[in-house]
């Protein structure tokens, strides 16, 4: 008798913001939107909050499968559950051990470094911009207490991280470079791909790997978060970046505003 099919769940993705068909300001929620869509996974998508969620933190998901509901937060281990699961391929599964340490440097470089300066630029630089589109829609005067412990918060972070310690002027320097670097590998892979329709990848493989999701992740924030400017002036000026999210955005989410 042949083996009965294995059920996907139902997935329900917390984003942090009310609008849906289009891109939020994380690039950890576009990250695993990305790696759920490059293993054709479907899902839902809610707001949901930082407090509600298993980590207290954006993005997490809910999954409803016979009856039973389980919640799971954090885009790297949600990837590796739904990996060892198997509903999704381990994408970095076919690369050699030196190719698997490039992809998870790669993967640190932007979430361990990037993520922090780009978070000065958009809780310290730009921190009215950031707080009225977080909060948007909670009453004023909570805006502005909230607004305050999630300040404090990032600052003690950064503090903590190092980020912190340096300058703005250091931090923007920082933060060009590892869009210039970014850049660089982005541009080989394209000329590589120059003569083929779809997406190219940051290896410039036939196939993405794990840190195609948060390359893509990175430069979608950047291109459309309003609380940072600096970064989408960067961004906008690599052809090469912009022109990798256009097309792993008309491949994997025709659905969602350009």
């Amino acid at each position: 008798m042949a083996a009965p099919p294995k059920l996907t769940p139902t997935i329900t993705v917390f984003r942090g913001f009310p609008e849906k068909g289009c891109y939020t300001w994380s690039p950890f929620v576009t990250k695993l939107e990305a790696r759920l869509r490059f293993g054709n996974i479907c899902y839902h998508v809610e707001a949901g909050s930082p407090p509600k969620g298993p980590r207290g933190k954006i993005p997490y998901i809910t999954l409803e499968h016979n009856g039973q509901s389980q919640s799971m937060s954090d885009s790297t281990l949600i990837a590796k559950s739904f990996i060892s699961s198997g509903h999704l391929e381990d994408l970095n599964g076919r690369l050699s051990p030196v190719e698997k340490a490039q992809d998870l440097s790669l993967k640190a470089l932007l979430e361990d470094k990037l993520y922090f300066y780009q978070g000065h630029e958009r809780w310290v630089m730009n921190y009215y911009t950031m707080r009225s589109k977080i909060l948007g829609n909670t009453p004023w005067p909570v805006q502005v207490i909230v607004g305050n412990i999630i300040y404090n918060k990032n600052v003690r972070n950064q503090q903590g991280q190092g980020t912190g310690s340096f300058s703005t002027e250091e931090i923007a320097t920082f933060r060009q470079e590892i869009w210039e670097s970014v850049n660089g590998l982005l541009s080989a892979a394209q000329a590589q791909h120059r003569d083929r329709e779809g997406p190219f990848w940051v290896w410039s493989g036939d196939a993405p790997t794990e840190a195609d999701a948060v390359v893509f992740g990175f430069v979608v924030s950047g291109l459309v978060c309003g609380a940072a400017p600096g970064t989408k002036q960067i961004v906008n000026s690599y052809p090469a970046l912009v022109e990798y999210a256009r097309r792993i955005h008309e491949k994997y989410f025709p659905d969602y505003q350009l």
